[in-house]
Protein backbone atom coordinates (compact mmCIF):
# COMPACT_ATOMS: atom_id res chain seq x y z
CA UNK A 1 0.00 0.00 0.00
CA UNK A 2 3.18 2.38 -0.55
CA UNK A 3 1.28 5.31 -2.95
CA UNK A 4 4.33 5.05 -5.03
CA UNK A 5 3.29 1.79 -5.94
CA UNK A 6 -0.37 2.43 -6.65
CA UNK A 7 -2.64 4.13 -9.79
CA UNK A 8 -4.77 6.67 -9.09
CA UNK A 9 -7.96 4.71 -9.52
CA UNK A 10 -6.89 1.84 -6.74
CA UNK A 11 -6.88 4.94 -4.15
CA UNK A 12 -10.16 5.61 -5.75
CA UNK A 13 -11.42 2.77 -4.97
CA UNK A 14 -9.61 2.49 -1.16
CA UNK A 15 -11.58 5.89 -0.90
CA UNK A 16 -14.81 4.10 -0.83
CA UNK A 17 -14.28 2.03 2.08
CA UNK A 18 -11.42 4.10 3.88
CA UNK A 19 -10.18 7.37 4.49
CA UNK A 20 -7.24 7.20 6.55
CA UNK A 21 -3.51 7.86 4.96
CA UNK A 22 -0.25 7.50 6.54
CA UNK A 23 2.36 10.42 6.06
CA UNK A 24 5.94 10.02 6.84
CA UNK A 25 8.02 12.73 7.69
CA UNK A 26 12.21 12.23 7.81
CA UNK A 27 14.76 14.44 7.47
CA UNK A 28 18.18 13.81 4.95
CA UNK A 29 21.41 14.46 7.64
CA UNK A 30 24.19 13.73 8.90
CA UNK A 31 24.21 11.05 10.82
CA UNK A 32 28.12 10.39 11.45
CA UNK A 33 28.54 6.61 10.02
CA UNK A 34 25.54 5.75 9.23
CA UNK A 35 23.36 7.06 6.25
CA UNK A 36 22.10 10.13 5.22
CA UNK A 37 18.49 8.45 4.95
CA UNK A 38 18.53 6.99 8.32
CA UNK A 39 15.52 8.89 9.47
CA UNK A 40 14.19 8.76 6.29
CA UNK A 41 14.58 4.77 6.40
CA UNK A 42 13.10 4.52 9.95
CA UNK A 43 9.97 6.94 9.22
CA UNK A 44 9.29 4.90 5.86
CA UNK A 45 9.65 1.70 7.03
CA UNK A 46 8.00 1.36 10.59
CA UNK A 47 4.81 3.06 8.31
CA UNK A 48 4.81 0.70 5.56
CA UNK A 49 5.12 -2.74 7.83
CA UNK A 50 2.60 -1.23 9.61
CA UNK A 51 0.15 0.11 7.79
CA UNK A 52 0.65 -2.90 4.98
CA UNK A 53 -1.33 -5.40 7.16
CA UNK A 54 -4.19 -3.48 7.28
CA UNK A 55 -4.71 -1.86 4.10
CA UNK A 56 -3.38 1.81 4.76
CA UNK A 57 -1.54 3.59 1.80
CA UNK A 58 1.57 4.75 3.07
CA UNK A 59 2.57 8.48 1.07
CA UNK A 60 6.49 8.98 0.57
CA UNK A 61 8.39 10.04 3.02
CA UNK A 62 8.80 13.54 3.15
CA UNK A 63 12.58 13.96 3.17
CA UNK A 64 13.61 17.05 4.83
CA UNK A 65 12.63 18.37 8.13
CA UNK A 66 14.24 21.08 10.57
CA UNK A 67 18.08 20.61 10.28
CA UNK A 68 19.89 24.27 10.99
CA UNK A 69 22.27 22.61 13.40
CA UNK A 70 23.66 20.35 10.71
CA UNK A 71 24.67 23.35 8.07
CA UNK A 72 28.10 22.34 8.05
CA UNK A 73 27.75 18.75 6.78
CA UNK A 74 27.46 18.42 2.87
CA UNK A 75 24.18 16.61 1.98
CA UNK A 76 22.44 17.69 5.30
CA UNK A 77 19.72 20.19 3.48
CA UNK A 78 17.00 22.06 6.16
CA UNK A 79 14.06 23.66 5.19
CA UNK A 80 12.58 26.55 7.75
CA UNK A 81 10.13 26.07 10.39
CA UNK A 82 7.75 28.06 8.22
CA UNK A 83 8.49 26.21 5.13
CA UNK A 84 8.12 22.96 6.62
CA UNK A 85 4.47 24.07 8.44
CA UNK A 86 3.57 25.62 4.89
CA UNK A 87 4.91 22.29 3.09
CA UNK A 88 2.58 20.09 5.44
CA UNK A 89 -0.58 21.79 5.61
CA UNK A 90 -0.28 22.06 1.46
CA UNK A 91 -0.10 18.16 1.91
CA UNK A 92 -3.13 18.02 4.50
CA UNK A 93 -5.26 20.56 2.58
CA UNK A 94 -4.70 18.46 -1.03
CA UNK A 95 -4.95 15.28 0.38
CA UNK A 96 -8.06 16.27 2.47
CA UNK A 97 -9.51 17.78 -1.39
CA UNK A 98 -8.74 14.37 -2.40
CA UNK A 99 -11.18 13.06 0.18
CA UNK A 100 -9.10 11.85 3.08
CA UNK A 101 -10.17 12.97 6.72
CA UNK A 102 -7.57 10.83 8.88
CA UNK A 103 -4.20 11.39 8.59
CA UNK A 104 -1.47 10.17 10.66
CA UNK A 105 2.05 11.83 10.92
CA UNK A 106 4.76 9.15 11.66
CA UNK A 107 8.02 10.94 12.46
CA UNK A 108 11.68 9.64 11.89
CA UNK A 109 13.84 12.90 12.79
CA UNK A 110 14.66 14.26 16.30
CA UNK A 111 14.18 17.45 15.44
CA UNK A 112 10.20 17.39 14.09
CA UNK A 113 7.94 16.56 17.24
CA UNK A 114 8.12 19.85 19.01
CA UNK A 115 7.30 21.87 15.45
CA UNK A 116 5.12 19.38 14.39
CA UNK A 117 3.21 19.26 17.83
CA UNK A 118 2.40 22.82 17.49
CA UNK A 119 2.20 22.71 13.93
CA UNK A 120 -0.97 20.32 15.15
CA UNK A 121 -2.20 22.13 18.16
CA UNK A 122 -2.54 25.34 15.25
CA UNK A 123 -4.86 23.41 13.09
CA UNK A 124 -7.55 24.61 15.79
CA UNK A 125 -6.64 28.49 13.89
CA UNK A 126 -9.20 27.37 11.26
CA UNK A 127 -11.99 24.76 10.72
CA UNK A 128 -11.51 21.19 9.24
CA UNK A 129 -13.41 18.80 8.47
CA UNK A 130 -10.35 16.12 8.98
CA UNK A 131 -8.01 15.12 11.57
CA UNK A 132 -4.48 14.72 11.81
CA UNK A 133 -2.48 12.54 14.41
CA UNK A 134 0.82 12.35 15.06
CA UNK A 135 2.30 9.07 16.25
CA UNK A 136 3.62 9.46 19.52
CA UNK A 137 3.79 5.98 21.21
CA UNK A 138 3.93 5.24 24.65
CA UNK A 139 6.51 3.31 26.58
CA UNK A 140 6.12 -0.38 27.18
CA UNK A 141 7.54 -1.97 30.22
CA UNK A 142 7.60 -5.52 28.76
CA UNK A 143 9.66 -3.83 25.62
CA UNK A 144 11.42 -1.58 27.83
CA UNK A 145 12.73 -4.78 29.62
CA UNK A 146 13.62 -6.80 26.59
CA UNK A 147 15.76 -3.41 25.48
CA UNK A 148 17.54 -3.25 29.16
CA UNK A 149 18.44 -6.98 28.32
CA UNK A 150 20.16 -6.05 25.50
CA UNK A 151 21.83 -2.50 25.67
CA UNK A 152 24.85 -2.52 26.13
CA UNK A 153 25.67 1.50 26.14
CA UNK A 154 24.42 3.86 29.24
CA UNK A 155 20.82 5.19 28.14
CA UNK A 156 21.00 8.78 29.08
CA UNK A 157 23.35 9.53 26.63
CA UNK A 158 22.36 7.51 23.63
CA UNK A 159 20.81 10.02 20.83
CA UNK A 160 21.86 10.89 17.78
CA UNK A 161 23.71 7.57 15.55
CA UNK A 162 23.32 5.33 19.25
CA UNK A 163 23.48 2.36 19.94
CA UNK A 164 19.47 2.46 19.42
CA UNK A 165 19.82 4.45 16.30
CA UNK A 166 22.88 1.98 14.86
CA UNK A 167 20.76 -1.06 16.33
CA UNK A 168 17.98 -0.29 14.46
CA UNK A 169 19.48 0.55 10.88
CA UNK A 170 22.02 -2.36 11.30
CA UNK A 171 18.28 -4.66 11.53
CA UNK A 172 16.92 -2.96 8.58
CA UNK A 173 19.66 -1.94 6.36
CA UNK A 174 22.89 -3.15 7.80
CA UNK A 175 24.40 -2.69 4.08
CA UNK A 176 24.28 1.77 4.78
CA UNK A 177 26.31 0.86 8.35
CA UNK A 178 29.95 1.21 8.44
CA UNK A 179 30.34 -0.16 11.80
CA UNK A 180 34.13 0.32 11.27
CA UNK A 181 33.93 3.97 11.90
CA UNK A 182 31.42 4.07 14.75
CA UNK A 183 34.62 4.41 17.68
CA UNK A 184 36.81 6.95 15.54
CA UNK A 185 34.70 9.81 17.19
CA UNK A 186 33.52 10.42 20.57
CA UNK A 187 29.54 10.58 21.17
CA UNK A 188 29.95 11.43 24.56
CA UNK A 189 28.40 14.99 25.75
CA UNK A 190 31.09 17.86 25.81
CA UNK A 191 29.75 19.95 28.18
CA UNK A 192 30.65 23.16 26.96
CA UNK A 193 27.63 25.02 28.14
CA UNK A 194 26.46 25.11 31.25
CA UNK A 195 22.85 26.87 31.91
CA UNK A 196 21.45 25.65 34.56
CA UNK A 197 17.11 26.45 33.75
CA UNK A 198 17.55 28.17 30.58
CA UNK A 199 17.14 26.71 26.82
CA UNK A 200 19.10 28.09 23.84
CA UNK A 201 19.66 27.17 19.97
CA UNK A 202 23.20 26.23 20.30
CA UNK A 203 22.15 23.30 23.04
CA UNK A 204 22.80 20.19 20.72
CA UNK A 205 26.46 22.10 18.93
CA UNK A 206 27.56 23.05 22.52
CA UNK A 207 27.30 19.08 23.86
CA UNK A 208 27.85 17.07 20.65
CA UNK A 209 29.82 18.82 17.94
CA UNK A 210 30.41 15.97 16.15
CA UNK A 211 26.37 16.03 15.72
CA UNK A 212 26.65 11.92 17.27
CA UNK A 213 25.67 10.99 20.35
CA UNK A 214 26.05 7.99 22.14
CA UNK A 215 28.12 4.60 21.81
CA UNK A 216 27.03 3.61 17.85
CA UNK A 217 29.82 0.63 18.09
CA UNK A 218 27.62 -1.33 21.41
CA UNK A 219 24.82 -1.75 18.52
CA UNK A 220 23.67 -5.10 17.33
CA UNK A 221 20.75 -6.23 15.07
CA UNK A 222 18.97 -7.92 17.55
CA UNK A 223 18.39 -4.99 19.96
CA UNK A 224 17.53 -3.23 16.29
CA UNK A 225 14.61 -5.80 15.88
CA UNK A 226 12.84 -5.51 19.14
CA UNK A 227 12.74 -1.65 18.90
CA UNK A 228 11.72 -1.94 15.14
CA UNK A 229 8.93 -4.59 16.08
CA UNK A 230 7.53 -2.57 19.20
CA UNK A 231 7.61 0.66 17.07
CA UNK A 232 5.70 -1.44 14.32
CA UNK A 233 2.78 -2.97 16.66
CA UNK A 234 2.37 0.24 18.01
CA UNK A 235 1.63 1.96 14.97
CA UNK A 236 -0.51 -1.23 14.01
CA UNK A 237 -2.63 -0.19 17.15
CA UNK A 238 -2.36 3.55 16.58
CA UNK A 239 -3.68 3.35 12.80
CA UNK A 240 -6.54 0.68 14.49
CA UNK A 241 -7.58 3.60 17.30
CA UNK A 242 -7.74 5.86 14.35
CA UNK A 243 -9.97 4.18 12.24
CA UNK A 244 -12.56 3.52 15.31
CA UNK A 245 -12.29 6.89 16.43
CA UNK A 246 -15.35 8.83 16.05
CA UNK A 247 -14.49 11.99 19.58
CA UNK A 248 -11.55 13.51 17.73
CA UNK A 249 -13.92 14.34 14.70
CA UNK A 250 -17.06 14.92 16.72
CA UNK A 251 -15.12 17.39 19.62
CA UNK A 252 -13.15 19.32 16.50
CA UNK A 253 -16.62 19.93 14.71
CA UNK A 254 -18.36 21.06 18.33
CA UNK A 255 -15.29 23.48 18.88
CA UNK A 256 -15.24 25.05 15.70
CA UNK A 257 -19.16 25.95 16.08
CA UNK A 258 -18.41 27.44 19.19
CA UNK A 259 -15.99 29.48 17.53
CA UNK A 260 -18.37 30.19 14.98
CA UNK A 261 -20.85 31.02 17.19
Amino acid sequence: MRVRDLNWFQLEEYLGRDDRIVLPIGSTEQHAYLSLETDNILAERVAAEAAEPLGVPVLPVLAYGLTPSFGAYPGSPTLRAATLVAVVQDLLESLHAQGFRRILIVNGHGGNPNLLRYFIQSQLSQRHDYVVYFFDPASDPVVDEQVKRLRKSDPAGDQHAGERETSTLLYLRPDLVQMDRATTESGANQKRLVLPDLYTAIWWYAGYPNHYAGEGGQATAELGRVLTEARIDALVRALKAVKADQSAPALQNEFFNRVKE
